[in-house]
């Protein structure tokens, strides 16, 4: 059965820009499951993918690396490497786990992710020596002054060059020049607001072809949206783009461990299964639209 034609006109005369820039495999996009806290739930996420058929192309986690023992981020490397897909960590000291109060008050959320003095760089900055050393590839940035040295770091050797870094939602642009700042400053991927116009959208593709970030279903704390049946217009104006499957309406699990341990098991199945309806939507809608493959060039495989 097809939409009304009167509808189909309708679509077919809007003008936002479909984007021409492509994944260096030639893809459009790519999928992302966020918040996979630790090799267990990684290990759910890729078992529901298996049973839906999805291709899982990342994987990210928001409570920092160092809240995972050197043997768990070995054991997520292995699985990176062995099913050909990237696993981004959060870097883990954040000024709202501080002793500092003022995160905590009404305006305070907006700085909870910046990394506070010197001593708090310096951690983080060992956050990511230490992940790295156990094969970790991939980081969720959400400090300028982080960008910047490790980039730094990156340019006299003393971090791998394969690192992908990408642009927590905590730092997310919502204009055409700080998107561009962000790339200029060593930006692999830069994840924007889950609540950009398909309009929006595309003025930042015209900034810059960096991998887009966004997620087609965010959790309440960021706004709470369910896109997945736009998912084929999403991907047409912001190739390439990470599509990123959070949950509304399900519990934050920040820091995460094994007291949520079930909780965060079926919170991954869901957002694998609602990736599974919204690519249903995406093969009705969509057209030539093409997805990564595992192993894809360009993805930040750990390296065990």
């Amino acid at each position: 059965m097809k939409a009304d034609s009167f509808l189909v006109d309708l679509l077919t005369d809007q003008v936002v820009p479909a984007s021409q820039a492509r994944f260096p495999d030639g893809a459009h996009f790519r999928t992302e499951i966020p918040s996979v806290e630790g090799p267990a739930i990684l290990e759910v996420v890729l078992e529901t993918a298996d049973q839906y058929g999805v291709v899982i192309n990342r994987v990210s986690q928001g409570s920092g690396a160092m809240l995972h023992s050197q043997a768990e981020l070995r054991a997520m490397a292995e699985i990176s490497a062995e099913r050909g897909l990237e696993v981004s960590l959060f870097v883990g000291p954040r000024n709202a786990w501080s002793i500092g109060g003022a995160t905590h008050a009404a305006d305070g959320p907006v700085f909870g992710s910046q990394l506070r003095g010197m001593r708090q760089l310096r951690y983080g900055v060992e956050d990511v020596l230490r992940a790295v050393e156990c094969g970790i590839r991939g980081f969720l940035i959400a400090d300028l002054g982080l960008l910047d040295t490790l980039v730094n770091m990156q340019s006299t050797g003393d971090l791998p060059s394969d690192i992908c870094w990408k642009i927590s939602v905590m730092m997310a642009p919502t204009n055409p020049a700080s998107f561009r700042h962000l790339v200029r400053s060593g930006a692999g991927t830069i994840n924007v607001p889950a609540d950009l116009s398909l309009e929006e959208l595309a003025e930042l593709r015209h900034a810059s072809n960096v991998p887009i970030d966004l997620y087609i279903e965010a959790p309440d704390s960021l706004g709470g949206v369910v896109r997945g049946n736009e998912i084929a217009d999403i991907v047409a104006v912001s190739s390439p783009v990470y599509v990123k499957f959070g949950l509304r309406n399900s519990r934050s699990l920040y820091p995460s461990g094994l007291h949520l341990q079930s909780e965060a098991e079926m919170i991954a199945r869901e957002k694998v299964r609602r990736a599974a309806v919204a690519l249903e939507w995406l093969e009705r809608l969509g057209g030539d639209i093409r997805q990564s493959s595992p192993f894809a060039e360009g993805l930040a495989i750990a390296k065990p």
